[in-house]
């Protein structure tokens, strides 16, 4: 058995829970020999076909809908998860999925994979005021992945961050992948979801998709749009978390309620492919950010973004070839956002390159990941 551990899985939706769950998906595809471990959702309905196993969790509080995990007390859970034998475990994050999977990695003495995606130090420095205590739980982190067998990062750049937080060992880069490659011409799909949308030939949209949380740069991005609301826009929030309720009553304080729309978390794809299919540009100022699978999932409609220069986010943009680049001020960016709305054409071209440059099939990531892991796997036998 192959175990995918994380923190969060759908119906909790992220990067790191879609990764989460199409690894699941086509590894099930290729050895029907998979299961994900995760903390218990209320909604979760886990009617896939590969088995989920879930342990006690409790929400998280200013983080909804995220759950905080208690494997430990979980008796039922641990009777389950003691009966499987696994091959090799994957750690998604460091946390208490992490730890349970390190556990069963020793245990079993099988190997474990962690991959490194999120700015811990971050999340810390918003929760706790103490210094002192975000610098022991980095080194805690840092720990869990020095004692992994492998550490993957999903692009070159993340390593920056894990050698400013002390890790000095080896990584792998392995790409995100992306569920919205193919399907039906996106020029139809646009036409008809602008339509619906009540959108006119004339007028830009602009779209943001990810957690509604102060790290992604959201004031400055709404800043952005107050300096260029007499220009023919309107902008679309998908998502949800905990500065939702500050974020309208900016958007009402800026003058922007007519322009900008906060459509909330959408957690069927299919709906969220016709946004992405009718936005002219997906604004992401996020400096939070390591490798945001949302760059990629526009890039495979066509749509391209617009980054700040030296985000680790836009690694894999070069500017006006398959995205764009700002300087990181509210001024650069709006005159950036202009300049673009002058020029469709160049928009229309960029978006093309996106897709033919950053766009991979989740299932042929899945086919290097399968490879890696049983070069892994053949290596722990051997030793």
């Amino acid at each position: 058995m192959i175990g995918l551990f994380n923190d969060c899985f759908p119906p909790i939706m992220d990067g790191v829970s879609l990764t989460t769950q199409n690894y699941a998906y086509w590894l099930h595809q290729k050895t029907h020999n998979v299961c994900v471990v995760t903390p218990k959702s209320p909604e979760a309905k886990d009617e896939g076909e590969y088995p989920v196993y879930r342990y006690s969790s409790i929400p998280i509080p200013m983080r909804k809908p995220y759950r905080l995990g208690f494997p430990r007390i979980d008796w039922p859970f641990h009777e389950r998860i003691n009966r499987l034998s696994f091959e090799l475990v994957h750690a998604h994050c460091p946390f208490s999925s992490g730890a349970l999977a390190m556990q069963i990695a020793r245990s079993q003495k099988v190997p474990i994979v962690a991959t490194f995606h999120s700015k811990y130090r971050a999340d810390f420095e918003r929760a706790i005021s103490s210094k002192l205590l975000v610098d022991f739980l980095i080194k805690r982190v840092i720990r869990f992945y020095e004692a992994a067998d492998e550490v993957w990062i999903p692009q070159a750049t993340v390593e920056e961050t894990l050698r400013e937080y002390g890790y000095k060992g080896k990584v792998e880069v392995v790409d995100n992948g992306n569920d919205f490659v193919g399907g039906a011409s996106v020029h139809l799909l646009r036409t008809k979801v602008r339509a619906q949308l009540g959108l006119s030939k004339n007028e830009f949209m602009f779209l943001f998709v990810g957690q509604h949380i102060w790290e992604k740069n959201l004031e400055f991005l709404l800043k952005t749009l107050s300096l260029i609301k007499d220009t023919p826009f309107k902008m679309y929030f998908v998502g949800s978390g905990y500065a939702f309720g500050e974020l309208r009553r900016m958007v009402e304080k800026l003058s922007l309620s007519a322009k900008v729309f906060f459509v909330g978390s959408i957690t069927e794809r299919d709906e969220l492919k016709r946004y992405y299919a009718a936005a002219d540009l997906f604004l992401f100022p996020s400096l939070y950010d390591n490798a945001p699978l949302v760059v990629r999932e526009a890039a495979a409609l066509s749509t391209p973004s617009v980054l700040i220069k030296g985000a680790t986010s836009a690694e894999i943009i070069t500017d006006s070839y398959n995205g764009f680049l700002s300087d990181n001020t509210v001024e650069d960016f709006a005159a950036r956002l202009k300049d673009l709305m002058e020029t469709p054409q160049l928009i229309k071209q960029v978006g093309i390159q996106a897709t033919n440059s950053i766009v991979r099939s989740w299932e042929d990531v899945a086919g290097e990941v399968y490879d890696r892991y049983t070069n892994l796997m053949n290596r722990t036998l051997k030793k």
